[in-house]
């Protein structure tokens, strides 16, 4: 199977309301909003609202991991901290793009190594993606932070080696884990008795031969 990369694209039924509302991790508050507004002052399109936006978390945010706090998405920690990791980098970007009403919503996946056939992958990797112009654009803030060459590659493209697991925060699922829903989709979720049970989890891919 050949894979492609992403760009923008419009599916028949976007239901983007739901894309405006708040999540336990991405709130509504005011910071946000008056962030929101000062980066996108003068800016008359949601691409270039959009673009501000994300021009403003790359500037703002550093990508680390260290301490706590981090790599639970959380908005209002990657404000704050002014770090974080790619779900950290998304959650501000997606918290801010819902204040100024641009519907916007996470993705979880991995990220294929295109240097071999098969092997080992570092774990999830995680992006975004706003709503304009009757489509859904994709971002990746926390690439481009890593590599500023590529940052207008990243606002509205992702390469051909992502592979999408899940999309949305606060996922409820059938049966529902006794800790209520579910932040993001990367790992397994495993309950027993009740109580949350962490699984060793490793990602391996091989390309068709």
């Amino acid at each position: 199977m050949k894979r492609f990369e992403k760009s923008e694209y419009a599916v028949r039924e976007p239901m983007t309301d739901r894309y405006l509302h708040p999540e336990m991790l991405v709130p509504t508050n005011e910071t946000f909003r008056s962030i929101a507004l000062q980066v996108t002052r003068g800016k008359t399109t949601v691409m270039a609202r959009a673009r501000a936006l994300y021009n403003h978390v790359i500037e703002q945010l550093r990508y680390a991991k260290y301490g706590s706090g981090w790599g639970i998405g959380d908005a209002v920690y990657a404000c704050n901290s002014h770090s974080g990791n790619c779900s950290d980098f998304h959650a501000y970007f997606i918290a801010l793009a819902r204040e100024i009403g641009i519907p916007a919503r996470f993705a979880v996946g991995v990220a294929i190594p295109s240097e071999r056939n098969d092997g080992g992958i570092d774990g999830y990797h995680c992006w975004a993606e706003f709503f304009a112009d009757g489509k859904w654009v994709p971002v990746d803030v926390s690439e481009a932070d890593k590599n500023s060459t590529l940052a207008s590659y990243y606002f509205g493209h992702h390469p051909a080696n992502r592979f999408e697991f899940s999309k949305g925060r606060d996922l409820v699922v059938e049966p529902a884990p006794v800790s209520g829903p579910i932040n993001f989709l990367a790992y397994p979720v495993m309950e027993v008795d009740g109580k949350a049970v962490k699984l060793q989890t490793e990602f391996l891919f091989r390309r068709p031969g």
